[in-house]
């Protein structure tokens, strides 16, 4: 392959962050290789979205792994006997550690992006994980990251013989809602393809009152930019 186009892997979950990541890592000039992941989410219509996205941003293939993490349990999204957390417009989001958290789904799907990108020969995965407008998540932070990293590095045939020195990317990381909103646009995003809602309905109409829709409504409004997004309700 040309040293010129570099192959990667990019987590692509349908939403607003991971569409603008996949248009980074294409800007970039690598080739992508999107992966999803059917986790047993109550929001599964994301997976259609991510479909969309991927074939819209010219991903070079689009695969989807079904890992089943409603067996485990403990999330909002995958039990649907927990609530996902619901509010008015201007109500504050709840501080610390919120029930949609999954436990160890980021650290799932990296590690099998990361078998994925052995097997395709590229040293390069792009994920969508923020921190700074909102999360709580652990498995969000700059040091999940590095430390993913130094892993991949360890745990690796490539790593360990030294054919490939992993580099796990997540633009966004340091970026607000905002601002990766106004960088999807310059970069050709349609976020009416997105699906962002922890509880769409099958049409992947967005709630309006979810922690993920506020924050993604707030956004557009904060940017100065129409909102593309369908609500099923009322914000």
């Amino acid at each position: 392959m040309s040293s010129q186009v570099k192959p990667a892997v990019v987590l692509l979950s349908g939403g607003l962050d991971s569409a603008t990541t996949l248009a980074i890592a294409r800007n970039e000039g690598f080739l992508c290789h999107t992966l999803s992941f059917d986790y047993g989410q109550r929001h599964r219509v994301e997976l259609s979205a991510a479909e969309r996205v991927a074939k819209a941003l010219g991903a070079a293939e689009h695969r989807v792994i079904r890992v089943d993490l409603g067996s485990i349990g403990g999330s909002a999204l995958t039990d649907s006997s927990i609530a996902v957390p619901e509010g008015a417009p201007a109500a504050p989001i709840a501080a610390g550690i919120p029930v949609t958290y999954v436990p160890a789904r980021n650290t799932v799907f990296l590690s099998l992006g990361l078998g994925l990108a052995e097997v395709l020969g590229a040293a390069d995965l792009f994920l969508g994980v923020n921190f700074i407008d909102y999360s709580g998540y652990p498995d969000c932070r700059p040091e999940f990251i590095e430390a993913f990293e130094r892993l991949a590095n360890l745990a690796t045939k490539a790593g360990v013989e030294g054919s490939a020195r992993f580099s796990v990317h997540a633009p966004l990381i340091r970026m607000t809602k905002v601002d990766i909103i106004l960088r999807g646009l310059e970069l050709g995003v349609d976020y009416a393809m997105t699906v962002s809602c922890y509880q769409p309905d099958e049409m992947g109409a967005a709630c309006g009152r979810c922690d993920s829709c506020r924050l993604r409504a707030a956004a557009f409004i904060q940017a100065g930019v129409p909102d593309p997004t369908c609500y099923r309700t009322w914000r």
